[in-house]
């Protein structure tokens, strides 16, 4: 059996996972974030993106992350974020039509504001059509 760690998820709308875990991997500003048993403590921004763990049954799950913070501290985690979703919950009509209006605002964009937003709002559709087109 491999060593695991406490693993609580949780989104703005749900508690999604509370269990034990072998690993953990997500992406943080800095790139990509990986968690093991006894990792040394930390704390850092999550930005959308793939996010994915090995339960201690060895099960992999993998979901689309919105934004949001993880710290990790005597072998507990604790995943904050704006969203989670499965594959199975993402409606891919949806986050296309949600991508195309994004690549619209941002070319139409004429301030900072806007274009940070048309860039968040495009950042995700694309994290949410990766996740159910390629599983990763």
């Amino acid at each position: 059996m491999p060593i695991t760690f406490d693993l609580h998820i949780r989104s703005a709308d749900r508690d999604f996972f509370e269990g034990r875990c072998a690993a953990l991997s997500l992406r943080v500003t800095d790139g990509e974030l990986g968690l093991l048993a006894n990792h040394s403590p930390l704390v850092a921004a999550v930005v959308p993106g793939a996010l994915s763990f090995r339960t201690a049954e060895g099960e992999t799950v993998r979901v689309a992350a919105g934004g949001g913070i993880v710290r990790f501290v005597n072998n507990d985690a604790l995943v904050l974020l704006d969203s989670v979703e499965t594959p199975e919950e993402i409606d891919v009509h949806r986050a296309r039509a949600a991508a195309e209006a994004a690549e619209a605002a941002l070319k139409a964009a004429s301030t900072p504001e806007q274009r940070s937003k048309a860039r968040a709002d495009l950042d995700r559709a694309r994290n949410r059509l990766k996740i159910t087109e390629t599983g990763e």
